[in-house]
């Protein structure tokens, strides 16, 4: 991902935004599984989103002292959204939505991490690549859920009354 066209502030600013709709929709997501353990890793994800979110704040105020880490409605900056129109839509294709934010978001972190090649910003450059790794182990999560996801959706489809009288 080139990030080069891209100030550091709307970077740093664009990637706390990200982490905090993130955060948002897997705790949304949590609230509406009725599966334990679905629910346990949606909370996890989540807790997860809300610690990229306040080192990245650190980093913000670290370069940018005195400043206010002031969310932009909208950033310039070209990171997929977890939004989802309707309450109607398949567990499945909000998994899939979720692993293509967590994609983007390693190869945002990779980088991004690229941005910080002082010697004295050697620390934030590996924290952010450890960030970009743990997307991936996010995406590899969420893919699997997914995939067990899809299999009791498609059993629901052919086996619609597979419930009734339990």
């Amino acid at each position: 991902m080139d990030l080069s066209k891209f100030s550091l502030e709307d970077l740093l600013l664009a990637a706390v935004k990200s982490e905090v709709e993130s955060k948002a929709i897997y705790e949304k997501i949590a609230r509406s599984v009725s599966n334990a353990l679905l629910k346990e890793r949606f909370e996890y994800l989540a807790e997860e989103e809300d610690k990229h979110r306040r080192f990245i704040e650190g980093i913000y105020r670290g370069k940018f002292p005195g400043k206010e880490v002031k969310l932009p409605e909208t950033t310039p900056v070209p990171l997929p959204k977890m939004e989802f129109s309707s309450e109607e839509v398949p567990l499945s294709d909000i998994l899939t939505r979720a692993m293509e934010a967590e994609l983007a978001a390693h190869e945002f972190y990779k980088s991004l991490a690229e941005r910080f090649s002082s010697e004295e910003d050697r620390e934030t450059r590996r924290i952010l690549q450890f960030f970009s790794s743990m997307e991936m182990g996010h995406y590899h999560i969420l893919k699997l859920e997914r995939e067990v996801v899809e299999r009791f959706e498609e059993f629901e489809d052919y086996n619609p009354m597979v419930h009734i009288g339990a």
